[in-house]
């Protein structure tokens, strides 16, 4: 009996300390779960920030200020960002309160692309729970201590215009001056962005940059190799002077060297008007041939010549006048008494004004406006100042080259730069005696005339001129054409066109 009882006794104690053992491993609760680590608490972050959700963040963070959800709208709403991707880099822990978690991230912002960025999360253990710190640089270290980002536009490159075979420019071409105005109406070359971070201070660094489009390519009129010739023509020259040259049949620029100076924004080769001098004698004998004279009439070219009540006109530089001689001739050797006399006698009804528009003067055309004037006389004194380039009569090197190449052509052009050639159409033709016999009396003015001695190229015809400009040296002038190549150069305050212009037109054309 007594051993039974021990027996009993035994299974007793195991039992209580069975049961001992079941209390101290049993969970205190099925409602208990482990407390997230300070990785699992910033990886959720992460997740939440990625897809939005501020709400989940916002329960993340510890003391999250009120305006938490706005600073993140605002944010996004400022850049145009339209998504973000988040990578976490390797938790570090601070003891048993504090961590921080390395992330890299990539913003995308609308229409520009990606904008890539670094930044901490730092965690702190509070009430046993691991929390986000939140500050402004959690968003980007770029706005701590009150700093702020900004979207800044970055012009775009100027479009950039090319030879008509798609080439760049000579160096030094003289045409710099109008590569603004050339590209002025191409649409859309655009512009880059930039990210700034601007400091409490005003001052401001880059974070990255959305280069703008490149330079789009303009094709213009010019040709490269007669642009060429024209910038070196002016090469060694002292004063300031401009060449301009056309393709006679279609009014297409095809060289404008401009070395005029800085007025008109550097472009006076077609925005500066001066008086032309006897280079307008193309547009007076135009008028005279057109009233019934030829090359071979015979005119008179006196030393002086007064018109009734009018004041003396006389040659330029005084130079011997060979008496009577043929239109053609009078106008080989630039007699100014000839051209006064005839158009007094033969022009006083206006028909001047009326020749001159023919070419070009009074008419606006594309880009400089208004190439040359003359205004109706108001007495002989005024036709027949007018009749020899002065007076009322100015124009640019441009108008002067298109008068060239109406007579190489037979009618007058508009000029071109860009895009189609003769988009801005074609005067009146000229009537077929009158281009004829402009074309013998240029010819003659480089076979035996004032430009004879300058070693033009066979088939070269020009016509010089010496212009008056009010108290200063004269204005030296060329005009003439070479195939279909028509010019005009300019000289200003050179002196004597025969000794100043027809040398750098010769260079020019040597050349080509």
């Amino acid at each position: 009996m007594r051993s039974r009882a021990v027996l009993t006794l035994i299974i007793v104690v195991l039992a209580v300390i069975g049961a001992g053992l079941y209390v101290l491993v049993r969970p205190t609760g099925a409602e208990s779960r482990p407390v997230a680590g300070p990785g699992e608490t910033a990886t959720a972050y992460l997740a939440a920030w990625e897809g939005s959700d501020l709400g989940a963040m916002s329960r993340l963070v510890a003391d999250a200020p009120d305006d938490f959800a706005e600073r993140h709208l605002a944010f996004s709403r400022d850049l145009d960002i339209e998504s973000l991707d988040l990578i976490p880099g390797t938790l570090r822990r601070h003891g048993g309160q504090l961590a921080e978690l390395p992330f890299q991230g990539v913003r995308k912002i609308r229409d520009l692309g990606a904008w890539p960025f670094a930044s901490t999360l730092r965690l702190v253990l509070r009430d046993g729970r691991w929390k986000v710190l939140w500050a402004p640089e959690t968003l980007h270290p770029a706005l701590k201590d009150g700093g702020r980002i900004r979207l800044k536009e970055v012009p775009g490159p100027a479009a950039e215009p090319v030879t008509r075979s798609g080439t760049r420019f000579p160096r030094d071409s003289g045409a710099e001056s109008y590569f603004g105005m050339l590209g002025a109406d191409l649409e859309g070359d655009g512009s880059g962005y930039a990210l700034e971070a601007v400091r409490t201070d005003g001052t401001a660094r880059e974070l990255v940059a959305f280069a703008p489009p490149s330079a789009k390519k303009i094709r213009t009129t010019f040709s490269r190799p007669v642009q060429a010739a024209a910038a070196r023509a002016l090469d060694g020259v002292d004063s300031p002077a401009a060449i301009v040259a056309v393709k006679a049949d279609t009014g297409e620029v095809l060289a404008l060297a401009d070395r005029l100076g800085g007025e008109l924004g550097g472009q006076g080769a077609i925005r500066g008007l001066y008086p032309p001098g006897s280079t307008f004698k193309v547009v007076t004998a135009a008028a005279l041939l057109s009233r019934g004279l030829t090359p071979d009439s015979r005119v008179s070219c006196p030393a002086t010549y007064t018109p009734p009540n009018g004041r003396p006109f006389t040659n330029a530089g005084g130079h011997a006048a060979p008496g009577t001689t043929t239109l053609t001739g009078a106008f080989a050797v630039s007699c100014n008494t000839t051209f006064v006399e005839r158009s007094v006698r033969m022009l006083s009804a206006g028909g001047l004004v009326g020749a001159a528009e023919l070419f070009g003067f009074n008419k606006d055309i594309e880009g400089p406006g208004v190439c040359g004037t003359v205004k109706p006389h108001g007495s002989a004194d005024e036709l027949g100042a007018d009749a020899i380039g002065q007076n009322s009569v100015v124009a640019s090197p441009l108008c002067m080259a298109l008068v060239a190449a109406a007579v190489q052509d037979g009618s007058w052009h508009q000029p071109v730069m860009t895009g189609r050639p003769g988009k801005g159409g074609r005067g009146a033709a000229l009537p077929r005696d009158v281009v004829a016999g402009l074309r013998a009396m240029m010819r003659a003015v480089v076979s035996t005339g004032t430009a004879s001695s300058a070693g033009f190229p066979p088939g070269t015809a020009g016509k010089t001129g010496t212009a008056e400009t009010g108290g200063g040296r004269e204005h030296a002038w060329f005009i003439g054409y070479h195939g279909k190549v028509a010019f005009a150069v300019l000289v200003k305050n050179g002196g004597s066109g025969a000794e100043a212009a027809v040398p750098i037109a010769s260079r020019f054309l040597r050349a080509l």
